[in-house]
This record gives structure tokens, C-alpha cells and sequence, in this order.
């Protein structure tokens, strides 16, 4: 099920972005959806779904965005490091 969201944006924005409308709400959900995994907000498969892309268009995308797929607080990393056989 989905849920349509209306947003007013200036006109300026879509060719000062080089970007019809249709490209451009679909890049500022890819957008969103990296910042949110980046932080930590949400998982990989939600920021994928959020982004309308497969899993693996959307760790293509965390590389366009310089943002790397791995994302581990300290404690995870620590956890990860003393599973290690």
C-alpha cells in the first residue's frame, strides 16, 4: 500500500537542479533515504524501499553519495570484532 504526499517546491528548484519534476522527487527520496541509513535512523532494506530501489541499486546509490554500505555504532562493531573465530 502506498500513501501519496503532496509537497509545494519552487519552480526554480527543478532547473537549478537540472532535474524535471518526475527526476527530481525521485532523487530526493534516494537522498532521503541515504541520510536516514547514513544516521542510523533506519536499516538498509527500509532506506532501499523508501528510495523505490532493489537493495542492490540502493548500495549503488550509498556509493554515488560517498556513503559507505557498513554501517556500525561502536558497540556493534565492537560485538563484530569479538565474534571473529
Amino acid at each position: 500500500m502506498m500513501t501519496t504526499v503532496s509537497v509545494e517546491l519552487p519552480t526554480g528548484v527543478f532547473s537549478a537542479l537540472r532535474k524535471n519534476p518526475h527526476e527530481f522527487v525521485r532523487e530526493m527520496r534516494i537522498a532521503a533515504a541515504v541520510k536516514w541509513y547514513e544516521l542510523g535512523e533506519i536499516s538498509q532494506g527500509k532506506a532501499a524501499e523508501i528510495a523505490g530501489l532493489t537493495r542492490a541499486e540502493f548500495i549503488n546509490a550509498l556509493s554515488r553519495y560517498r556513503v559507505d554500505f557498513m554501517q556500525y555504532t561502536a558497540e556493534e562493531l565492537a560485538l563484530e570484532i569479538t565474534d571473529v573465530d
